[in-house]
């Protein structure tokens, strides 16, 4: 924009920011905005996007901590590469800053420090220069972890030209405090670290209460969620369960509380190492309270076997002598923690001696590598499972910084699955990784790492390199004994190395809680692998704040994991890694960020992958059965597996699931009818976008169903209802909504023409060829009861109130059923449909060549986060029709038909679009215009703005229009 452009849109802005949100407004940029930290609109995206699109910044901070500067380092390194450097003024106010921030920011190439040395300095502005303007977000943000992701904080983000007065009061009251602060020098830093320890010292003085006895435990949202299903599985009388909770999170607490509710006469607890027995004792105490006497502990060097809650170690209980002096039936609840080790002969000599009434096996990692399987062992009874995501949402675990940066660069290439040893272990290569890890850095007073490469020899070369270069390290591999990893770890634990250099050997069963960063020199050869190597350094840890990932990305063909594996995404949806790789989503109080060049490679390697690939479906499929020790159905993959049920559903390869299990091999009897219902059933119903249908098929495998008994089903669920829903789910169910020509095909005919569900004198029912097929015991039932299951379950992501869920995605198809359109009308609808009381408008933001693409002309264009440009389809006139059905409005001067908007970035998403709610349009921008076209003669439409009832939240608004 020119300058006379831009004054012109920061009119708009302050006209919609101060006056009247109704006018039109400028682009979002310069649109006034509170920042208050809520989900996908918080203070870091807002600062991560105005220092990735400015000329230069500055910021006047009071407060700076360590965790927040990983993140902020990614952006600047960015920024270093395009000659974009900045100034941070911050303080020794309160002596709150540590040492080791200043050290940090000295680190940081492309930014001056200056430091304010009078008392009272509390400021929080960040400002950044554009051409010919300024953007500025002032309020109650310090640069903390927690002020940019969590808080709730109220900033001002706006926009003034750099002749303004508020402009120039600013930089001249920035350039004042400037002159008067100190550089920050490493002399600076040593002066300052003896204050900062006095004060800290003082205030341990002040603060130091002596505390007579712990908190009560209190069970958390997941560990109440897991004591719910345990108590469930017992109550159908199973006799072993599983508990699968990633390292960190408290199994040890949820074993104890467990315990509590089920009040047994007496309990064994069998852990594999003799360390953490008295601590799992003391946890348990903490629960359960009652006499010292009612613990014991059973190893080598303790012989307390009468106690009523027992603590053993394997290796002193599996001897047979010791096993005998139990009776079997002794104890009434077994606990075996570490469960995944439970295939081995000594645990199993255990398991098949004792005769609880209950056994508890406890993993974060119940996948093996030989063909034993720990779901058999425990009857296939997963009982809960606390996924890493979830427990990074619920503080269970140590925040973690992600830092997907591009690997070191040979002759113009990248590391790739083919470099030889001799470019993984080249000196260069080692400098540069140094480089990195020294950038960005660790929380604590020394780092703990630990270094995954691709193979054994490369981790021994660049252990020794590494320590030439002054960092002690060693390597371990699969040859080196327990003992020795044992003493390795301890090394590292005491500081007198700084990094221990493996393969695979600490996916799993290590702990290490003093971890505090996790380097990846590797490539990503699956999810699960990638989860449990980062996981290795995410339990807590006195002193460590966070922990710092570091992924070099070079050109694997994997590379397209990193982010579904980092967001637990499990679609196989491209547009939704191409969105988390973009949005670079927050979890809890942990980040993900990539450098540029490391997210276009993630990028390309994501366009070239096929997610849903059969092979890649059948080693899902294997791996799931092998867990539940049977054919997995819709619901298993929901609940259980690594890939979301629908993607069987939108396979074109497939009718239904029960064709996949067919191509698997696996025995289904099915009429070629039934074959044609379960396809209808999957493909129109498992998506869970609506209930109604759903609901009523459940009630109709249990009863013929009567109008009241659907209508307060729907009552008791929450659902929306009126006539036009219970018309659209007759349409639907009856086949009348597919019953048109679609190419070739009707859908119909495909669906087997006949009624799924007839409905007539108030009463439903299904077919009689159905019916018929419901009786008794086959193939068709239960995989219809999946179905049926499965959709409901996936309802839970949408809201049963409205049609439509914000940010959820809908084809035109699904759009036509949800506002109870009487067929389906997707196949010409194209960009929009007038109907008589809604209008969804479907945009794709990003146009393909306009040579190949006949809606190239039309250039949408979001002005702000509520406000975007639409054009009707050619040839169209203010007075056409449907252009004054837009506009019409009724006595209240409502807007008589409602439109309803749905977005996606490009065509290369698929065919679905995000929701983005109801908009109106403004009626002062409503224009005519002619559009050209290269070849073709000139012609009408009309353009106007639509105001989204509802802005969308300021990350999907940048993942919207980022390029």
């Amino acid at each position: 924009m020119n300058n006379e452009d831009i004054k012109q849109n920061l009119l708009l802005a302050a006209t919609v920011g101060f006056l009247d949100d109704s006018q039109p407004g400028a682009t979002s940029e310069l649109l006034p905005q509170l920042v208050s930290n809520q989900p996908n609109d918080t203070m870091w995206e807002h600062l991560r996007y105005e220092l990735q699109t400015c000329r230069s910044f500055s910021f006047a901070l009071a407060f700076i901590t360590e965790d927040a500067l990983t993140p902020l380092k990614v952006v600047l390194a960015d920024l270093a590469v395009k000659g974009i450097s900045g100034r941070i003024l911050t303080s020794n106010y309160l002596a709150f800053n540590q040492p080791k921030v200043f050290e940090e920011l000295l680190k940081i190439p492309n930014i001056t420090v200056r430091i304010v040395t009078q008392e009272g300095f509390h400021a929080k502005g960040y400002l950044f220069e554009h051409n010919d303007y300024y953007s500025m977000i002032i309020g109650s943000s310090n640069l903390t972890r927690a002020a940019l992701l969590h808080n709730v904080e109220w900033n001002l983000h706006f926009s003034a030209l750099k002749d303004g007065a508020v402009t120039k009061q600013i930089m001249n009251q920035l350039d004042i405090e400037w002159q008067q602060a100190v550089e920050l020098t490493n002399q600076w830093i040593e002066e300052y670290r003896h204050v900062y320890n006095d004060t800290q010292q003082k205030r341990t003085i002040i603060n130091s209460v002596e505390v007579k006895e712990k908190a009560p435990i209190v069970p958390n949202k997941m560990q109440t969620e897991a004591l719910i299903e345990l108590a469930k599985l017992r109550a159908t009388n199973e006799r072993r369960g599983l508990v699968i909770s990633a390292t960190g999170t408290g199994k040890t607490f949820l074993a104890a509380l467990d315990v509590k509710q089920v009040n047994p006469n007496k309990m064994l607890f069998v852990v594999h190492r003799e360390q953490i027995l008295q601590k799992a004792l003391d946890s348990f105490k903490r629960v359960l309270g009652g006499k010292d006497s009612d613990y014991g502990i059973l190893s080598g060097n303790r012989n307390e076997r009468q106690a009523k809650y027992l603590f053993a170690t394997l290796q002193t209980l599996s001897k047979t002598d010791v096993l005998k002096r139990f009776a079997p039936n002794q104890f009434d609840y077994l606990l075996i923690d570490e469960a995944h080790r439970s295939g081995s002969e000594t645990y199993r000599r255990i398991l098949d001696y004792f005769t609880p009434a209950f056994c508890l096996g406890m993993t974060a990692t119940p996948e093996r590598t030989d063909d034993f399987s720990i779901y058999q062992l425990f009857d296939y009874n997963i009982a809960y499972e606390i996924r890493l995501q979830d427990a990074l949402e619920e503080q269970m675990l140590t925040p973690f910084h992600y830092v997907g940066l591009q690997d070191y660069e040979y002759d113009g290439k990248l590391i790739d699955d083919k470099s030889p040893l001799r470019l993984l272990v080249a000196k260069e290569r080692v400098s540069y990784v140094l480089k990195q890890l020294e950038y960005y850095g660790y929380s604590g007073k020394r780092v703990h790492g630990l270094i995954f490469c691709s193979n054994v020899l490369e981790s021994k070369e660049i252990a020794q390199l590494l320590a030439k270069n002054g960092h002690p390290a060693i390597s371990l591999d699969g040859s080196d004994s327990i003992a020795r990893r044992n003493q390795v770890v301890t090394q590292l634990e005491h500081g007198q190395i700084e990094y221990i250099v493996t393969v695979d050997i600490f996916n799993e069963g290590i702990d290490i809680p003093c971890l505090n960063q996790v380097v990846m020199l590797r490539n990503t050869q699956s999810s699960i692998v990638f989860i449990q190597q980062l996981g290795r350094g995410l339990r807590k840890y006195i002193g460590k704040e966070f922990l710092t990932i570091i992924d070099f990305i070079g050109n694997y063909k994997n590379n397209y994991l990193i982010p579904t594996a980092l967001t637990g995404d499990i679609s196989r949806s491209k547009d939704s890694a191409r969105a988390d790789l973009t949005m670079q989503p927050i979890l809890g109080l942990s980040t993900i960020n990539f450098t540029e060049v490391a997210r276009q490679r993630i990028y390309e390697a994501i366009q070239v992958a096929k997610l849903d690939a059969f092979a890649t479906l059948r080693a899902d499929y294997q791996e799931l059965k092998q867990r539940l020790g049977r054919i997995p159905l819709l619901l298993d993959f929901q609940k259980y597996g690594g890939i979301d049920a629908e993607v069987f559903a939108e396979n074109n390869q497939l009718d239904s699931y029960a064709s996949f299990l067919i191509k698997m091999k696996e025995q289904v009897k099915l009429t070629e009818y039934e074959a044609k219902v379960l396809s209808f059933a999957t493909k129109e119903l498992v998506n869970g976008m609506r209930r109604h249908e759903l609901l009523l098929l459940r009630l109709l495998l249990e009863k013929e169903v009567t109008d009241k008994d659907f209508t307060e089903a729907l009552q008791q669920n929450n659902c929306y209802l009126d006539a036009a829903v219970l018309q659209s789910v007759d349409d639907i169910l009856s086949l009348h909504f597919f019953d048109i020509k679609s190419g070739r095909e009707n859908k119909a005919e495909k669906y087997g023409k006949q009624a799924i569900v007839e409905h007539s004198n108030g009463k439903y029912g299904f077919n009689s060829v159905i019916n018929a097929s419901l009786q008794g015991i086959s193939d068709f039932k239960r995989m219809f009861m999946d179905v049926i299951a499965t959709g409901l379950y996936k309802a839970n992501n949408f809201n049963a109130k409205q049609p439509f869920a914000y940010y959820q995605k809908y084809s035109r198809k699904d759009v036509c059923r949800l506002l109870n359109w009487s067929k389906d009308v997707s196949a010409p609808m194209y960009g929009y449909r007038v109907g008589r009381d809604a209008c969804p408008i479907f945009i794709t933001y990003e146009k393909d060549d306009p040579t190949k693409n006949r809606s190239a002309r039309y250039e949408n264009e979001f002005f702000n986060t509520g406000l975007i440009k639409w054009y009707t389809r050619s040839p169209r006139h203010i007075d056409s029709k449907e252009v004054q059905q837009l506009l019409e409005r009724d006595h209240n001067g409502d807007f008589k038909v409602q439109i309803q908007l749905f977005l996606k970035k490009s065509d290369a998403e698929g065919k679905k679009f995000y929701y983005l709610g109801k908009a109106q349009a403004a009626l002062d921008s409503v224009k005519e215009q002619m559009i050209s076209q290269a070849g073709k003669r000139p012609k009408a439409v009309v353009s106007l703005n639509l105001k989204l009832n509802e802005p969308i939240k300021y990350g999907h608004f940048i993942n919207i229009t980022k390029k």
